[in-house]
């Protein structure tokens, strides 16, 4: 087979990104950053990659097997391509800005992931979060779920909702337990795939968790659903105080999420253990129209390995994920031109363009051709003036 036959095909689950799509996650980036930046969040551009010790220190296994590796030619250390921004935003507050106070910090860009996230998922998201360091209180946890909807509201997703969990309740009924550390992993499994029966085997293998915190465990399996399931926990879990803390937490979340814009559904699933090894407190997901569009939640530890362990909340989404499920952007109005080099049109065509309009010169021989835009008007020579006319010839 001929070298150029395959040569422009492309990695499994990498793809170009076409003209009318990528207009569409351009105005989104736009959208998002706009929303931020009016949050007061500032914009960080961290590299696409790093010497793999920085870009990996303290993320854990499952962000070490996401990571594409590569050798430097120049110094021979091993370097990673990021499979996800936060702890090089971490790094950033933790090294480069050192500040005492808030740091409110934004980001989009590109990551890799060695395995695509879901079937169809694309290996490159355009990733963009938002990231608040300095504030442990549920301010901060709020803010970034407003923050997120916000942006999600304005690109025209409908039907939103929230679902919350908070890794503290698992967390408190397993305090003083001695566990090893694939014991809990299989636990935290058993949890969240909601297994009654393996959940009671290893509760059974385990005789340093008390028989309160067995029982509790157990009924976390059923606790999920709206609001009720907080005052079933709270009866549940009375023995255990930062569980009770964790559950009122998300109750307070939960009556401010849910005023926003009058129309967001919230849900709990206390067995939910997502990222129990990345999160320290609050988690959630955002989603609508039928799809998970973001995810976020506090990550109190996320800089202690750059030395400068400090309150962390945040989210993050991927925009191409997003312009998936949005309906397409109608094309672009913009006027046709003739092309030419008479000083006149070009002075037409200028000052155009400079109020903002797009001005599509026609090139000699493709008057007829189809494009990304919506030609709906034409720059016509009438009476040694030019000027904009529909294509209907009517003046305007």
């Amino acid at each position: 087979m001929p070298a150029w036959s395959s040569s422009w095909q492309l990695p499994d689950q990498i793809a170009d990104v076409l003209p009318s799509e990528a207009r569409h996650i351009e105005e989104l980036r736009r959208l998002f950053l706009d929303t931020a930046r009016r949050y007061g969040y500032e914009l960080v551009m961290p590299p696409l990659l790093e010497h793999l010790e920085s870009l990996l220190t303290g993320t854990g296994e499952a962000l070490d097997l996401q990571t594409f590796k590569l050798v430097d030619q120049l110094s021979g250390r091993t370097l990673g391509l990021r499979a996800d921004t936060t702890p090089q935003v971490a790094r950033i507050d933790a090294h480069l800005l050192n500040r005492s106070g808030v740091a409110r910090l934004c980001y989009c860009g590109p990551v890799l992931h060695t395995r695509a996230e879901r079937p169809h998922a694309t290996r490159e998201p355009l990733q963009f979060g938002a990231e608040i360091y300095g504030h442990g209180g549920l301010e901060a946890d709020l803010e970034v779920q407003l923050l997120a909807l916000e942006g999600l509201s304005a690109a025209g997703v409908a039907s939103l909702s929230v679902d919350m969990a908070d890794v503290r309740v698992v967390s408190s009924l397993l305090d003083g337990a001695s566990i090893g550390a694939g014991t809990l992993s299989h636990l935290h499994a058993a949890l969240s795939a909601k297994d009654a029966s393996e959940l009671s085997s290893l509760l059974a293998s385990q005789p340093s968790i008390s028989r309160a915190s067995a029982e509790g465990l157990k009924a976390l399996l059923q606790l999920y659903g709206d609001e009720k399931v907080l005052a079933e926990a709270e009866k549940s879990l009375k023995a255990f105080p930062a569980a009770i803390a964790a559950l009122q937490g998300m109750r307070w979340m939960a009556s401010h999420v849910a005023n926003f814009g009058g129309a967001v559904k919230v849900g709990f699933d206390l067995a939910d253990l997502r990222g129990y090894a990345y999160y320290s407190g609050t988690r959630f997901a955002i989603y609508g129209q039928g799809a998970e569009l973001a995810r976020g939640g506090r990550y109190d530890e996320v800089g202690a390995i750059f030395g400068r362990r400090r309150p962390a909340a945040g989210f993050s989404l991927d925009l191409k994920e997003l312009v998936s499920v949005l309906a397409p952007r109608p094309l672009r109005a913009a006027v046709c031109a003739p092309w030419g080099v008479e000083a006149t049109l070009r002075q037409a065509i200028a000052g155009l363009r400079a109020r903002g309009e797009t001005v599509v010169c026609v090139l000699p021989g493709h008057e007829h051709e189809v494009n990304e835009f919506d030609c709906d008007r034409e720059l016509t020579l009438v009476a040694g003036q030019w000027i904009v006319q529909p294509l209907s010839k009517t003046l305007v």
